[in-house]
């Protein structure tokens, strides 16, 4: 939707929301603009483009975008119900982070931009429920799955190093402690620890039998192992918390889900440009 306006400009804010807020900004925005007309400076006329993507603010002439304000981004808006030329909303920078106060001067439809504003946010929240906000959970995990993939990889080089400095001890070991530095032998039944290698097929085999009959089956103890060979916890992929994701990756993925948590207030008051005005 496409309205032909003034802009007024925009100021910065401490909060987010509030009538007040929106208030001195409007009369600060006004009072500036008093003084550049009795300069003969007139208020630039702009385009502003509402849509469920955003609202922008054109160069009527060459379209060239001033300001892209995010849907997500704005979390309120007011008109006044005394001018009907008058409305504003706050918007967060993308930049800065900061809030920025936008006024404009409509031609007596601030109450329908206020309540268009209002329609294509709930659009957006909407279609990000719908897609967005599945793709947004999708990419988290993923992130997340990233990231402990590679500490796992970390942790098992950790390991596997750990395993060949014990190799390299014993074989010192063994060359020390036999007879005119010759090293013994090693039985090709056991391995580097002396231990003979578990084999499920002659484990089985030395059960007696009756009748014939197989051996029972040995009970599973999957149940009952916490931890692995090397003392690490087994590698669950749906199990991995917040902390997981990168600090950078987690904000600007979370920036669009609380953007529109937090909601866009509509609100209609009084602005006006002198302090002691009894409509203030």
């Amino acid at each position: 939707v496409l309205y032909d306006i003034k802009f007024l400009g925009s100021t910065e804010v401490e909060q987010p929301k509030g009538t007040e807020v929106v208030r001195d900004a409007v009369r600060k925005l006004k009072f500036a603009r008093h003084i550049k007309k009795s300069e003969g400076q007139k208020i630039p006329k702009v385009e502003l483009q509402i849509s469920i993507y955003g609202v922008k603010i054109l160069e009527p002439k060459t379209k060239e975008v001033q300001h892209n304000c995010q849907l997500h981004r704005i979390s309120f808006c007011a008109d006044d119900k005394t001018d009907k030329r008058i409305f504003t909303f706050i918007c967060k920078d993308s930049e800065s982070n900061k809030h920025l106060c936008y006024v404009f001067d409509s031609e007596k439809c601030a109450e329908e931009i206020t309540l268009t504003i209002g329609q294509a946010f709930d659009l957006a929240y909407r279609k990000f429920l719908e897609s967005g906000g599945k793709d947004v959970e999708t990419r988290k995990q993923i992130a997340g799955l990233q990231k402990r993939i590679q500490d796992l990889e970390t942790e098992n080089t950790e390991l596997k190093n750990k395993v060949h400095d014990l190799e390299n001890k014993l074989r010192i070991t063994q060359v020390s402690t036999s007879p005119a530095g010759t090293v013994t032998p090693k039985s090709p039944s056991t391995d580097i620890f002396d231990m003979i290698p578990f084999s499920p097929i002659s484990h089985q085999s030395s059960i007696p039998t009756r009748n014939g009959s197989q051996p029972p089956p040995v009970p599973s103890r999957s149940a009952e192992i916490k931890r692995d060979l090397f003392g690490a916890e087994p590698f669950d992929p749906f199990n991995c918390g917040a902390g997981d994701f990168p600090p950078d990756i987690q904000s600007k993925l979370d920036e669009m889900q609380e953007g529109f948590k937090m909601g866009l207030t509509l609100e209609g008051t009084v602005f006006c440009l002198d302090p002691l005005d009894s409509r203030c």
